[in-house]
C-alpha cells in the first residue's frame, strides 16, 4: 500500500502544480513546460527516465515508462493533462491559482481537472521507487499539454508522432472516474467510466446579401442563421442506448429495487432521482448552440452570420448526427466540423474493469461501483489511434454535497485532501494489481 510519504506528496503535489499556471485560451495561448518540468523532475527522483516532447515552443508533453515483472503482458496507459481552463480571480473565493490549502481542502484551477490525478501518479511512482515496487504489466506515465483545446500539441502529436512510446499499450485510464456520488439517500455511486461521446463542435455559415438595414431583405444572412440556430437547439433528440449506458442503466435499475424497463428509459431516469445525472446525457445525441458573429454596424444588414455549436454524439451515431444537421441547417446554411473526435466504446466486461471495481470496492466497500459513459471527451480519443481502449478512473472519496461535476471548470474549484489520499490509495492498489 502506498505510505505516509505518499499521502503527504499528493498534497504537496497537487497545490504546486495548481500555482504553476497553465491556463489554456484556445489558439495555442498556453504554455505548459513548467509543469512539465515539475513533473519530470519528480519522476526523475523516482530514477525514470522522463522525456519531454514539444510540437510548439512551450507546449511541452511528459512520458516516461515503467516496466513490468511480467514482459510478455500487454502495456497499461496511464495519462492526465496538465492545462487547465481560464479563471477569472474576481469570482473567486481564493485566487484561483494559489493552491491555497485550507480547512482540509485544496483550492484552485486544476484541483479536479485535472492536476489531482497528475499527482496522484507522482506520488503512487515515487511511492513505488521506495519501496521497490514493480507493477505485473509495463505502465507508461503521459502528462499532456493541449487537452482543453484541440489536443494538436498534447495527444494528438503524441499518437501521430510518438507512437512507439506507447508500444504495446492496449489500455488506458485517465481522468472523470471512481467519484462519489451521493444520490440523496445514503447510497454512495462510483461512476467508473466506459465510453465517451464522440466531439463535433460544428460552425454554422449563412450567406445572404449585404444592403442598408432600413430595405426590406429577403436574403438576410442573420435571419437565416437565426433559424438554423433556433431549429437545433429546438430539436428532440432520439434516445439511443449504447452497451455502456444499458449496463448503467440495468445495474442502476438493480441497485435501486426498479424494473429495468429500456422502453420506457426516460419513465426509469425520473425513478432514479438523482443518479439519474449519471446517465440522461448520454442517451442521444446533443446540439448546443453556443456562439453568435455577425454584423458590424445596427444599419447594416451583413452578408454573412455564423454560429458554434458543441455537438456530442453516441458511439455509433455520427452518422445521425451528420444526417440531422443537414436537415437542421437547411439549404440556406453551410455547417462544417470546427473540432471533430470519436466516440468512444470500451467494455465493462474485462479483466481491467473488474480489477478498478475491486479497488475501488477495497477502500469504499459501502459504495456501489457502476459503469458509465462520459458526456465529454478525453485525451483517450487521441490515444484510441493506437488501439489505446479508455477508461475513466481518477478516483476520488468525495464528501456528501461536494458538488464534483460542478468543479469542472466551474469557480472555487477545490479537492478535499482526504478525497486525494482515497484516491492514492485506490490507485497503486489498481496499479500493482492490473
Amino acid at each position: 500500500m502506498a505510505d505516509g510519504q505518499a499521502l503527504d506528496e499528493v498534497v504537496t503535489f497537487t497545490s504546486d502544480l495548481i500555482r504553476i499556471d497553465t491556463t489554456n485560451r484556445g489558439g495555442g495561448d498556453c504554455r505548459e513546460r513548467p509543469a512539465a518540468e515539475y513533473a519530470a523532475a519528480r519522476l526523475a527522483e523516482a530514477g525514470l527516465e522522463p522525456a519531454l516532447l514539444e510540437r510548439t515552443e512551450g507546449r511541452t508533453n511528459v512520458v516516461a515508462r515503467i516496466e513490468g515483472t511480467d514482459p510478455s503482458a500487454d502495456a497499461l496507459l496511464v495519462h492526465g493533462h496538465l492545462d487547465v481552463v481560464p479563471a477569472q480571480a474576481g469570482e473567486w473565493s481564493v485566487h484561483p491559482f494559489s493552491g491555497e490549502i485550507r480547512d482540509g481542502v485544496v483550492w484552485g484551477r486544476g484541483a479536479v481537472d485535472m492536476k489531482n490525478m497528475d499527482a496522484m501518479i507522482l506520488a503512487v511512482v515515487r511511492s513505488w521507487a521506495r519501496e521497490g515496487v514493480r507493477p505485473r504489466r509495463d505502465v507508461v506515465i503521459a502528462f499532456t499539454a493541449d487537452e482543453e483545446a484541440s489536443a494538436e500539441d498534447g495527444s494528438g502529436f503524441l499518437a501521430d508522432r510518438h507512437a512507439a512510446l506507447f508500444e504495446g499499450c492496449t489500455e488506458g485510464i485517465s481522468e472523470s472516474g471512481a467519484f462519489t456520488v451521493h444520490d440523496g439517500s445514503g447510497r454512495q455511486l462510483y461512476p467508473l467510466a466506459a465510453g465517451e461521446r464522440g466531439t463535433g463542435w460544428v460552425k454554422l455559415t449563412a450567406h445572404g446579401r449585404a444592403a442598408h438595414g432600413s430595405r426590406p431583405n429577403r436574403e438576410n444572412a442573420v435571419t437565416r442563421l437565426a433559424a438554423a440556430v433556433t431549429r437545433i437547439g429546438a430539436h428532440e433528440w432520439p434516445l439511443r442506448l449504447t452497451p455502456t449506458v444499458r449496463a448503467a442503466l440495468t445495474e442502476l435499475a438493480a441497485l435501486y429495487g426498479l424494473d429495468a424497463d429500456l422502453d420506457d428509459v426516460d419513465g426509469l431516469l425520473e425513478k432514479l432521482g438523482p443518479a439519474a445525472r449519471l446517465v440522461e446525457a448520454t442517451v442521444r445525441n446533443s446540439a448546443n448552440p453556443t456562439m453568435l458573429e455577425a454584423g458590424y454596424k445596427v444599419n447594416v444588414i451583413p452578408g454573412e452570420a455564423v454560429a458554434y455549436v458543441d455537438g456530442r454524439y453516441l458511439p455509433g451515431h455520427e452518422d445521425e448526427f451528420r444526417a440531422t444537421l443537414d436537415q437542421l441547417t437547411g439549404p440556406d446554411v453551410n455547417w462544417e466540423f470546427h473540432h471533430h473526435e470519436v466516440a468512444l466504446q470500451s467494455p465493462v466486461d474485462s479483466p481491467t474493469y473488474a480489477r478498478m471495481r475491486a479497488a475501488v470496492e477495497e477502500f469504499a466497500p459501502e459504495g456501489h461501483v457502476v459503469p458509465y459513459c462520459m458526456p465529454g471527451g478525453t485525451d483517450a480519443k487521441q490515444f484510441s489511434r493506437l488501439g489505446i481502449t479508455g477508461y475513466g478512473f481518477s478516483p476520488l472519496k468525495l464528501p456528501e454535497g461536494y458538488d464534483y461535476g460542478a468543479m469542472f471548470h466551474g469557480v472555487d474549484e477545490r479537492v478535499p485532501i482526504e478525497a486525494l489520499h482515497f484516491g492514492v490509495r485506490v490507485l497503486d492498489r489498481f496499479l500493482r494489481t492490473a
